[in-house]
C-alpha cells in the first residue's frame, strides 16, 4: 500500500499554519484595536503546534479536538469584534482560512464530528456578522470545503488501512493453511510408504499362496495389521525402536495401543528422539499384559504417559473367588524436557 510519509504531510500544514499567522500580523492595522488580534495569533499558534506535534498519536485526543473547537469559536469573536463586516477587510479576516486550516488537521486526525462543529461555529459567525453573501466572499465555503475533503479522505484512508490488514490477515491465514495441508500430504506420503513397507511382503506373500495361510502367517498379519494401525494412531510416537519394542512385546501376548493425539507436534529433532527412546525403553522394560502409551493434553510438562496393566490372578477365579482388577504394572510420566528424561522404574 502506498503510503506519504507523515513528516511531509505535518510540514505542508505547518506552512499554511505560519502563512496565517504571518496574514495576521500583516493585517494588524485593520482592526480598531490589535490586541485581540494579537491574542487570537498566540491562541491559533499554540493550538496549531499541539495539533501538528510530530510523536502526537495518528488520532487526535478528544480534550485537544475540542480545544480546536473552542479555538474556532474564539478567533471569529476576537478578530471580528474589531473589524466593520459590512466593507471588505482583506486581508483582515485572515481567521477565515485559518478556522479551516485547524478543523481540516483536526479532521485528518479521525475528529471529522468535531471538525464538523468548528467549521459550522464559522459558517454562523460569518451569517450573523457579515451576512450570507460573506460566506463566499471571506472564504468561509473553500474552508468549509476542504474540512469535507479531509473528513473523506480520513474515513478513505482508514478503511483503505482496515482492508489492507485484513487482506495480510487473509493471506497469512492462506499460508498457514497451505503449509498445513502440505504437512498433512507430507506425512500422510510418509505414513503409506512405511505402511507399504510393512506390508507389502505379506501381501505378497497372501497373493502368492492364494490366501492359504498357516497359523503362523496369520498370527504374523495380526501383528502387522496392529502395527498399521499403529502409524494411524500412532504418528509422532514412533520411531524404530518404539516399533521394535512394541511389536516385541506383541509377539509376547501384551496388547499395546499407541494414542497420539497432537500435543507433541512441537517437539522435534533431538528431543523428540530422547521422548520415544525413553518410551521405547519403558515398553520393553515391562512384561505388562496391557500397554497403552498417550501423549499428554496440551500445556502440560509431560509428553507421553505409558500405563502398564497386569491380569488379574487366574487362581483366584479358579478357586471361586472374586478376581480382582487388574494391576498397575507400570506407570511413567516421560517429560517434554529431555534433560529431564530418565530410565523407567524397575
Amino acid at each position: 500500500m502506498i503510503s506519504v510519509p507523515r513528516g511531509l504531510v505535518l510540514s505542508l500544514a505547518a506552512m499554511f499554519s505560519a502563512y496565517h499567522v504571518v496574514l495576521g500580523f500583516y493585517s494588524l492595522g485593520q482592526p480598531q484595536t490589535p490586541l485581540p488580534a494579537i491574542l487570537a495569533i498566540i491562541v491559533y499558534a499554540v493550538a496549531t503546534v499541539v495539533s501538528l506535534w510530530p510523536t502526537s498519536p495518528t488520532r487526535m485526543p478528544v480534550w485537544l479536538a475540542y480545544f480546536n473547537v473552542a479555538v474556532c469559536a474564539i478567533l471569529p469573536l476576537l478578530v471580528g469584534s474589531q473589524l466593520d463586516g459590512s466593507v471588505d477587510n482583506g486581508y483582515a479576516t485572515w481567521y477565515v482560512a485559518a478556522v479551516g486550516t485547524l478543523m481540516t488537521v483536526t479532521a485528518t486526525r479521525r475528529r471529522s464530528g468535531l471538525a464538523w462543529i468548528g467549521a459550522a461555529i464559522l459558517v454562523v459567525h460569518t451569517i450573523f456578522w457579515a451576512g450570507p453573501a460573506a460566506l463566499v466572499s471571506m472564504g468561509v465555503i473553500g474552508s468549509v470545503v476542504w474540512v469535507a475533503v479531509a473528513v473523506i479522505l480520513a474515513r478513505a484512508l482508514a478503511k483503505a488501512g482496515r482492508d489492507a490488514r485484513q487482506y495480510a490477515l487473509a493471506e497469512q491465514e492462506a499460508t498457514e493453511w497451505q503449509a498445513a495441508q502440505e504437512a498433512h500430504l507430507y506425512e500422510r506420503q510418509v505414513r503409506l510408504a512405511q505402511t507399504i513397507r510393512l506390508a507389502a511382503p505379506m501381501l505378497r506373500r497372501i497373493i502368492d499362496q492364494h490366501g492359504e495361510l498357516n497359523a503362523e502367517q496369520r498370527q504374523e498379519s495380526r501383528y502387522l495389521e496392529a502395527a498399521v494401525r499403529d502409524e494411524i494412531r500412532g504418528r509422532k510416537l514412533l520411531n524404530d525402536a518404539v516399533r521394535d519394542a512394541v511389536m516385541a512385546a506383541r509377539r509376547r501376548g501384551a496388547i499395546v495401543t499407541l494414542l497420539d493425539e497432537g500435543s507433541i507436534d512441537d517437539i522435534r529433532g533431538a528431543e523428540l528422539e530422547s521422548v520415544l527412546n525413553a518410551l521405547a525403553v519403558a515398553i520393553d522394560g515391562t512384561m505388562a499384559d496391557t500397554i497403552i502409551a498417550r501423549t499428554a493434553g496440551d500445556g502440560s510438562a509431560t509428553a507421553v504417559t505409558v500405563v502398564g496393566l497386569s491380569s488379574a490372578d487366574a487362581k483366584l477365579s479358579a478357586f471361586g473367588q472374586e478376581s480382582p482388577e487388574p494391576e498397575v504394572d507400570l506407570w511413567l510420566e516421560i517429560p517434554r524436557d529431555p534433560a529431564l528424561v530418565s530410565a523407567p522404574p524397575e
